[in-house]
């Protein structure tokens, strides 16, 4: 599952995996062993079954005996922290209970004025030239932009933790990258403990759960990890379907904007977490005839699920029962909040360019290689030239933080020289940021 043949057709790998019943064993880096759950009934089945399943990776047998290495690129998205995602029981219930409460406090307006000018400013950025890349220019950036005006992230952590991101997502000298984003954030956890605001980090801090200061840093790294990469994957693939897809774009010249519909049919076949969700067995377990061993992972491809030739209603628009969130008790706590996001980048983004247009037929669009993630290498895209509004994501500062380049409150970066857009991932956005 690594490798640019899976990345280009998806479809078809899990297709092949079909035939050998629910899960099949697969590799998802070199040497890395694992099992697919390609099913929605055994998706389902896995993710609800926490009397059988841990998703604490301490269980992980190979990393325990060094079968897998500790610099194994997909290793910093498996290993265990002491966050919601990675916990168990009261553990899991305790730390998710602060998520949630802190989440809840963030106003459903206050977050879509904020993504409107967050939008606005970015789209000022390129629109009087008459082309961007929608994924380097805009869904890349857009979510980090929220993330930091949420998270109360002082501009000069910015980079650090982008940085340090890239490497985890991109498999790019992930032990550094992991070692660099936890020292950024310890850094900014410190920061809040003693000048608290009106931000996500400073609620999680006062919480009743108590959060320590390495639950403060690995519960951050687990929502930043969810509100950028799989926010920008939503953001991009719904935009690519509006734009490519003959269902939709007839919606589109009419003046409708589809958004709603566009997100759910992306949510159900192009999710942009594909494969995670990871379980480990408490104890050797007989499912359909295959044998999952206690302590070796079981993968939920939540792309497989939905997409399963055994569900028979393909009716998507308006359908939330697909796994792009997962299910069960580890299902994603800021959903709401994610396709707000999205939806509102969509939506204004159609709004200033009603004429754009792919700059190249959808089929030849590059996805990014991983066996986690559903991700475009870039979004070319043409439009008549258009005009600026004047927009700027400083125009409310978070508590009064300075200005700057890259952090909450501060403006969006300077448009992307030509010379970075063709690098992939979030290394263009980086050497975006340092004007590389």
């Amino acid at each position: 599952m690594h490798g640019p043949e899976f990345a280009a057709d998806p479809a078809a790998f899990y297709e092949r995996a079909r035939a050998t019943g629910p899960t099949t064993p697969v590799e998802l880096a070199a040497g890395v062993r694992a099992t697919l759950v390609t099913s929605y009934d055994a998706a389902l089945h896995v993710l609800r079954s926490t009397e059988t399943f841990s998703k604490d990776p301490r269980r992980w047998n190979d990393l325990n005996d060094g079968t897998v290495p500790p610099d194994s690129p997909v290793v910093p998205m498996m290993m265990y922290r002491p966050n919601a995602l990675f916990s168990d029981g009261e553990d899991h219930r305790r730390l998710r209970g602060a998520i949630t409460d802190s989440l809840a406090r963030v106003e459903p307006n206050t977050l879509r004025g904020y993504v409107e000018r967050s939008a606005d400013t970015l789209i000022d950025r390129f629109a009087p030239t008459g082309k961007a890349d929608l994924l380097g220019e805009y869904a890349q950036v857009l979510p980090l932009l929220v993330f930091n005006r949420l998270f109360g992230c002082p501009a000069e952590y910015g980079l650090k933790l982008v940085e340090g991101m890239s490497g985890i997502f991109d498999g790019v000298d992930a032990e550094r990258a992991n070692e660099l984003l936890v020292t950024t954030l310890f850094e900014l956890v410190t920061l809040k403990r003693k000048q608290p605001g009106p931000d996500v980090t400073s609620w999680l801090i006062a919480h009743p759960a108590e959060l320590t200061d390495e639950e403060m840093i690995h519960t951050l790294v687990v929502l930043m990890g969810a509100g950028t990469e799989p926010q920008q994957n939503l953001i991009a693939n719904g935009l690519r379907l509006l734009l490519s897809d003959d269902r939709f774009a007839g919606d589109l010249s009419g003046g409708s904007l589809p958004v709603e519909d566009a997100l759910d049919e992306v949510l159900w076949t192009d999710p942009p977490m594909a494969n995670y969700a990871v379980h480990y067995p408490k104890r050797d377990v007989m499912y359909e005839g295959a044998l999952l061993k206690a302590g070796d992972p079981v993968v939920i491809s939540l792309a497989a699920a939905n997409t399963d030739p055994a569900l028979t209603n393909d009716q998507r628009a308006g359908n939330r029962a697909h796994l792009a969130w997962s299910a069960g008790p580890h299902n994603c706590p800021a959903q709401t909040e994610a396709r707000l996001i999205a939806s509102v980048a969509v939506e204004k983004l159609l709004d200033r360019l009603p004429d754009v247009e792919l700059a190249l037929p959808a089929s030849e669009l590059e996805w990014r290689p991983g066996p986690f993630h559903r991700a475009l290498a870039a979004l070319p895209v043409t439009f008549p030239p258009a005009r600026t509004v004047g927009a700027s994501v400083a125009e409310e500062p978070a508590g009064g933080r300075p200005e700057g380049p890259y952090g909450s409150g501060y403006g969006a970066p300077a448009a992307a020289p030509e010379s970075v857009r063709p690098r992939s991932g979030w290394a263009r956005l980086l050497a975006w940021w340092r004007g590389e």
